[in-house]
């Protein structure tokens, strides 16, 4: 092995997954920098007050939904802890709310990750709006019903407020892009040594079961798993480059976003979640058994509606940059849609 040709290769690769990736971004995070500047997330926080009301939590709690929609989980903590004091919320509100926020964040930057990579936009933001309010809605029901968790939060860290200066707000937004190159670079570098080593391959073979039932083939498989541990961003990225390499099939790549959106970040969302006074039962365990149920029950529906309902509604082809090849050896070639671009 080259190690100065396998380094200048995964250096290559992350540069070019990077710059997918600061193509949507930045553009976004402005726009929405401007919105919050502007004040007009408090608006799109009014319609969300009776559905607040709709999973047991106050209707001022739509606020901190609407900041995780449109901004981040981070800036939803900051509206979260400045309005927390004025209502006793119990460990099963917080645990709702925190649900809905891990389930439903970012959409403007994470739903055109997604659409780069074939995913129709509408319906991405249908499953994650949605599946955020059918899972706070079941929980609500579930822990009032058997009388869990009802004792009051405690929030054990408190974010401090964000600076109101736009130099220091760059400045951070340019190490947060600089930090997603070096993650990126790292990802790829521990996937080339595990893929050498056969760990990889090992990692899929296990969980080709699981993987099956999802409708996630192989060569999908550990870009899967990276979403989900390690967010959207990264795992939806490398998801974005293959899908425009042709190394990946259109189904196995609908089904990755899809149960990535549901479920990416596990554990570090998860634990900011926590520290707000949330309950791990619902943040995690209900969460990722939510997730698979309804990506199973996804796949099947979307076979028994064909493939013309799949390319019309819910999947556009991204435009192949390369030749086809498969993305681990020994794979199978990515599937030819006849007559589809």
């Amino acid at each position: 092995m080259n190690i100065l040709q396998e380094t200048k290769d995964i250096l290559q690769r992350s540069g070019r997954i990077s710059l997918e990736l600061y193509k949507i971004m930045i553009p976004i995070i402005i726009v929405v920098k401007v919105l919050q500047e502007l004040g007009l997330i408090v608006w799109l926080a009014r319609p969300l007050a009776p559905v607040m009301h709709l999973v047991g939590l106050p209707g001022e709690m739509g606020l901190v939904w609407a900041t995780a929609l449109i901004n981040n989980i981070y800036g939803s903590m900051i509206v979260f802890v400045s309005l927390a004091g004025q209502h006793d919320l119990s460990v099963a509100q917080v645990t709702v709310l925190g649900v809905m926020i891990l389930v439903a964040h970012g959409l403007p930057v994470e739903l055109q990750i997604v659409r780069k990579s074939g995913p129709r936009i509408g319906f991405q933001a249908v499953l994650r709006i949605g599946g955020a309010l059918t899972l706070g809605w079941l929980l609500s029901r579930i822990y009032a019903w058997g009388g869990w968790l009802q004792e009051a939060s405690v929030i054990v860290w408190q974010p401090r407020p964000e600076s109101e200066s736009l130099l220091s707000w760059g400045l951070g937004q340019v190490q947060n892009l600089a930090m997603i190159f070096v993650i990126i670079t790292i990802l790829s570098a521990v996937m080339r040594v595990f893929t050498a080593i056969g760990l990889t391959g090992l990692c899929v073979r296990l969980l080709a079961p699981v993987l099956r039932v999802l409708g996630i083939g192989s060569e999908a498989g550990t870009l899967t798993i990276v979403g989900m541990i390690m967010g959207l961003a990264y795992g939806g990225g490398m998801i974005m480059h293959e899908a425009h390499s042709g190394k990946v099939g259109s189904k196995d790549i609908f089904s990755s976003l899809s149960l990535m959106g549901l479920s990416h970040s596990v554990f570090e969302d998860t634990l900011l979640m926590v520290v707000i006074g949330g309950h791990v039962s619902g943040l995690l365990w209900a969460r990722i058994i939510f997730t698979l149920v309804v990506i199973a029950l996804l796949v099947r529906v979307v076979a028994w509606l064909g493939d013309d309902f799949f390319y019309r509604r819910l999947f556009k082809p991204v435009e192949v940059y390369s030749k086809p090849e498969p993305c681990c050896p020994g794979a199978a070639s990515p599937e030819v849609i006849p007559g589809r671009k």
